[in-house]
């Protein structure tokens, strides 16, 4: 019988370099990432009705993405009444502003990668170009 070669643990991977992991699912869909950006400039929060048109979304489609984040702990919805009538008050948590924080660092890796990318290309192509050398 054979001694089972002991192998040594393998050095920790850097993720691919383009895989952008951290660009959170739950803020990147397009109207959540709205509604974090418009709560985020507003950190005493803002109604409903302010998010709904500062986003431009339906009531419906506003309370979806609304429950989403509430759920995720990125928001606090607080009901309260204002001069006799009900008012929801929506706030960014501090986990949401820093989650919303760490999204939008993973997201400049985004662009300054494509922008390298863009010019790289456009570079090569300048060289490539008939016209480059009159």
């Amino acid at each position: 019988m054979g001694i089972a070669k002991m192998s040594s643990p393998s050095p920790r991977r850097r993720p691919p370099a383009f895989a952008y992991e951290g660009l959170d699912r739950v803020i990147h869909e397009r109207a959540r990432l709205g509604v974090l950006t418009s709560l985020a400039a507003h950190p005493k929060g803002l109604s409903f009705g302010d998010l709904k048109l500062l986003c431009g979304l339906t009531d419906g489609n506003l309370s979806r993405h609304l429950r989403v984040l509430e759920r995720e702990r990125l928001i606090a919805i607080v009901k309260d009444l204002r001069q006799r009538r009900p008012q929801t008050i929506c706030r960014v948590t501090t986990i949401g502003r820093r989650r919303y924080i760490e999204y939008l660092a993973v997201l400049e890796k985004v662009l300054l990668d494509a922008t390298a990318a863009v010019r790289t290309e456009a570079g090569s192509s300048r060289a490539r170009s008939p016209l480059a050398s009159t």
